[in-house]
């Protein structure tokens, strides 16, 4: 039961079974577990009975209400009709339907299952129908040809009487593949009766079921003399396809399947994200059109869709133009799939891919980042993959592209906590002998140099790894491909919290030094200890001071988030006080070993005061900067510095070596 983000969704409205038959057609069923309602649509006669007058595609359907075939205005048909109906959707089937027609134990494709399901409610037992008809031949289903076909004995509670010396064969799939086989239809639904098929009609309404976002699948039958296929044999495609048309057109079954209402906000983040997202699915292209434009991938600048044959028939050039064209792809095969991931990659995009079947493997292999699924994915695609979503849910993709933009930040900002950091300990010291400091003796010591070193990677350094996600991190574009870890707006952060904290403790050490000079009238051999005090908790506490600014990229620190967010920011922040007071005026402790004197009151106002400086000097750089922003600058650094390497777009869409001849739906366990 995957109800990753949609559980809070107000969805859950359910009806059953009996609410179903008794409201009729019209009754519609909503869950938040993208279960499938169904829907029938039999031949003509049958349509302009039970739709009255009714005004389709601007055409009005009369009604003869002298016609009782097969049930008079207003009936209901028998159970055997619903059996004989569906019976080629149940028996052309692999999958298992649930607990007591429920989720609870079943194996299989939701599409499928959705008729067995249907199936079931008519009153049928599924699992009893399939073990009294087992499969005896088929023709496995293949997204090249897009059907599946199995052969059954015949069974007249099923097929009607007549038959006992024929074989059954039952073809489900893309319904504009299956009318060009067909040169008969089921006279209003029933099997017994048949009649010339009227291809016009099934066309217009397999377009009208799939402009509704609906996924449409045929339901054909035939008959065979017994003894034309032999127990357990596995046909080929060219079986069923490759004769003159011969089947019968039993119907069309409508399933609609929704988007989880969380992809359509996911896909929405997406696109805020400068994160562009395109649908490939071997549905028609009606059906992926009005799905794509549920989701959000249609619009002005991606208006239509386009077919994997339509794609087959173009060149390279043809090719790059239309994956930077369409979002949405409809009747793809395999092949389709690995040319789309190698023509973006061509046209330097980074291209991710998910999948979930064999077939899908060479894309999932060739793609930047493969996504394979983990519940309905096979193992070969999950060995493929990069990435396996253990929800098979897309909007897990945007969520983990939102946790990968939070750690590249984060490891931006340990390293301007850091950096600065180190920096300062050594140039502190040298400006200090360089300005006669302390009388040219150290400012700090070995010791307190490697403490500070210590104590701020330990707790300061790492306190900022760990930040939440900023506000407006899913509102800027994904980093180029050969950016440096460190950009020009960062470099340029480091060296101003680098030249603070210098300035801070050479100039917090001077000012102290002056005060026991001048006011406390000490000789330099009784203040030095003193002034390495005043050096080392200038150096420290301004550190605290560029982490708690570091906590947030661009959004100003002076705010309230400050305190709310990262708790242990400010355990860190408390750690390093108590440690800095324990050493400041612990006997022994600080004269000793850090070689340090207890502090006056008037040096920790030294301390506060050059602190809040250095706050308020790394808000007022992120200030400009949102300045800058504002104004249009590249602030983000989103183009190519002198310090970044862009890649080499060579154009090169060839596929991996034996990629082209791939017929994986061929080969044999």
């Amino acid at each position: 039961e995957d109800e990753y983000w949609g559980e809070g969704a107000d969805i859950a409205k359910q009806i059953s079974a009996k609410e179903a038959i008794k409201g009729g057609a019209g009754t519609s069923r909503h869950t938040h577990k993208g279960k499938k309602d169904f829907q029938y649509t039999m031949s003509p006669s049958v349509i302009e009975e039970n739709m009255g007058n009714a005004e389709t595609t601007g055409k009005t359907l009369k009604v003869d209400y002298n016609d009782t075939v097969p049930v008079r205005q207003g009936g209901s048909p028998e159970q055997s009709f619903f059996r004989q109906a569906l019976i080629g959707g149940v028996l052309c089937s692999k999958c298992t339907l649930g607990k007591d027609g429920g989720r609870e134990g079943e194996i299989g494709n939701p599409t499928e299952l959705s008729i067995l399901r249907a199936t079931y409610w008519t009153g049928v037992d599924v699992n009893v129908l399939k073990d009294a008809s087992p499969i005896i031949a088929e023709v496995p289903f293949s997204s090249e040809y897009k059907f599946m076909a199995t052969v059954h004995s015949s069974n007249p509670e099923n097929d009607g009487p007549g038959l006992e010396d024929k074989l059954i064969i039952h073809v489900k799939g893309a319904p504009d593949r299956m009318v060009a086989l067909c040169d008969k239809q089921a006279k209003a639904g029933m099997i017994g009766e048949t009649e010339p098929i009227n291809r016009d009609f099934w066309i217009e309404q397999i377009a009208i079921l799939s402009s509704h976002g609906l996924r449409v699948l045929a339901l054909l039958r035939g008959t065979l003399d017994k003894g034309a296929v032999s127990e357990g044999e596995q046909l080929k495609p060219e079986f069923v396809r490759d004769r003159e048309p011969w089947l019968t057109l039993v119907g069309l079954c409508a399933i609609v399947d929704p988007p989880r209402p969380e992809c359509v906000v996911a896909i929405e983040e997406a696109h805020h994200a400068s994160v562009r997202v395109a649908m490939i699915t071997g549905d028609h292209k009606d059906t992926a059109l009005a799905i794509g434009a549920q989701l959000g991938l249609v619009d002005s600048e991606h208006p239509s869709a386009i077919t994997g044959p339509e794609l087959d028939a173009m060149n390279d050039d043809e090719m790059k133009k239309a994956v930077m064209t369409y979002n949405v792809f409809a009747r793809a095969s395999p092949e389709n799939k690995i040319r789309i991931v190698k023509a973006l990659q061509a046209q330097g995009q980074v291209a991710s891919m998910t999948g979930d079947g064999v077939n899908d493997a060479p894309a999932l292999k060739a793609a930047d980042m493969g996504v394979a699924m983990g519940k309905e994915g096979t193992d070969v695609a999950r060995e493929a993959a990069e990435m396996i979503l253990a929800d098979d849910n897309f909007a897990t993709i945007i969520v983990a592209v939102r946790e990968g933009r939070v750690v590249w930040d984060n490891l931006r900002k340990v390293l301007m906590v850091n950096t600065p950091i180190n920096n300062a300990q050594g140039l502190s010291v040298l400006f200090g002998l360089i300005l006669r400091v302390n009388n040219s003796q150290l400012i700090l010591t070995g010791i307190q140099v490697l403490y500070c070193n210590l104590i701020c990677a330990v707790t300061l350094g790492f306190v900022t790894a760990v930040e939440p996600a900023e506000d407006g991190i899913m509102d800027v574009p994904p980093r180029r491909v050969g950016k440096r870890l460190i950009g020009r707006y960062l470099f340029l952060r480091i060296a101003l919290g680098t030249v603070a904290l210098v300035c801070a403790t050479v100039g917090g050490t001077a000012w102290a030094e002056n005060v026991f000079r001048e006011e406390y009238n000490l000789e330099q051999q009784e203040y030095v200890d003193f002034v390495r005090s005043q050096a080392s908790n200038t150096l420290t506490f301004g550190a605290c001071f560029v982490t708690l600014s570091a906590r947030f990229s661009y959004n100003s620190s002076l705010h309230p988030r400050l305190f709310t967010g990262n708790k242990y920011a400010w355990y860190s922040v408390a750690i390093v006080t108590v440690l800095q007071v324990a050493i400041t005026y612990i006997p022994g402790l600080n004269t000793v070993i850090f070689q340090m004197g207890p502090m006056k009151a008037f040096q920790w106002g030294i301390v506060a005061l050059l602190g809040v400086a250095t706050f308020i000097i790394m808000e007022c750089e992120k200030a400009v900067r949102r300045g800058l922003k504002g104004q249009g600058v590249d602030t983000d650094d989103t183009g190519y510095g002198f310090m970044d390497t862009p890649p080499e777009i060579d154009g090169d869409m060839a596929l991996p070596k034996g990629a082209s001849h791939l017929k994986l739906t061929e080969l044999k366990d």
